[in-house]
């Protein structure tokens, strides 16, 4: 299945190819116009429609229409699998509860001494899943209520190596070098700290269970004056199969792991209006990109 980004990249390449085929030239408005729709589908905002009175105007708006509809498709099919998910991990551990629970309470005939035994063992089998239970919703509470950011100025400097030092136990003792480097000094970003902290801490964990011996943290600012940070590794590479769905709430490829790490973090970084991606998954490298715009 296609993603987003494909779809408009074919679209913005068949414009380009028809205005060369056909030797026309988009006008100085008809190019803002464009630049705006491009600007708006980065930004997630798809609330806009074009007058119709130009031909330019109408396949604009054509696109945008083939764009939405692939947008809310996609949503569709997360929030699909976002309620199945749900649904299989609250059953599957609500059933074992509900079922100790009854043979429980038909312990009345069985000798007090091998009653009082598996009745500890049964509550605390009780106890154990509920406090799970307990956990995966409020996993599930913090992925759909992230809290506004509390943006601040912040040295990215400060920043990374702040977070080197409160990753520095587990990163050692995996044998796991976490190191930082910077384009330019005194690069300032506009951002809630310990949200942008939380990011960076996620990452460099995903990092340390891929088996990962070194971490790299990287800022710069790009030549559009966004400040762009960069967290790698030369850990196992993501399967392809597994890039396509990295971001989608619950979805997991670890056996003990939550699912929603990196798609709360990309969240948090549409809430600073900026994004998060994979740029890059292979044998030799594994690299996230943080852009803040």
């Amino acid at each position: 299945m296609m993603p987003l980004w494909g779809i408009i990249l074919i679209v913005v390449a068949a414009i380009a190819l028809t205005a060369v085929i056909t030797a026309l030239y988009i006008h100085e408005k008809d190019r803002k116009k464009l630049e705006y729709m491009l600007d708006a589908f980065e930004d997630g905002e798809y609330n806009f429609r074009f007058t119709e009175d130009s031909k330019f105007n109408k396949a604009l708006n054509r696109i945008k229409w083939i764009v939405e509809r692939r947008r809310q498709q996609n949503e569709q099919e997360s929030w699909t699998k976002l309620i199945r998910v749900l649904t299989h991990e609250i059953m599957n551990t609500v059933s074992p509860i509900a079922s100790l629970s009854d043979a429980l309470s038909h312990y009345i005939d069985v000798p007090e001494e091998r009653r009082e035994i598996d009745v500890k063992a049964g509550l605390e089998t009780i106890s154990s899943s509920s406090k799970d239970l307990i956990k995966f919703v409020e996993s599930y509470r913090e992925l759909v209520g992230v809290a506004k950011p509390i943006k601040k100025g912040l040295m990215v400097d400060d920043l990374a190596r702040k977070v080197i030092d409160l990753t520095h136990e587990q990163c050692t003792g995996a044998g796991v070098a976490c190191t930082y480097q910077a384009s330019a000094e005194d690069i300032l970003i506009y951002a809630d700290e310990s949200q942008i902290s939380r990011i960076l801490i996620n990452l460099i964990k995903n990092a340390v269970q891929a088996g990962a011996k070194h971490v790299s943290i990287t800022a710069s600012i790009d030549s559009s004056e966004r400040t762009i940070i960069k967290v790698a590794n030369d850990g196992a590479p993501i399967t392809p199969e597994a890039q396509e769905q990295i971001f989608i709430p619950f979805f997991t490829t670890k056996r003990d792991g939550s699912g929603i790490g990196l798609s709360l973090s990309r969240q948090i970084m549409r809430a600073h209006n900026g994004m998060l991606d994979l740029t890059r998954s292979d044998e030799e490298c594994t690299e996230f990109t943080m852009i803040f715009k």
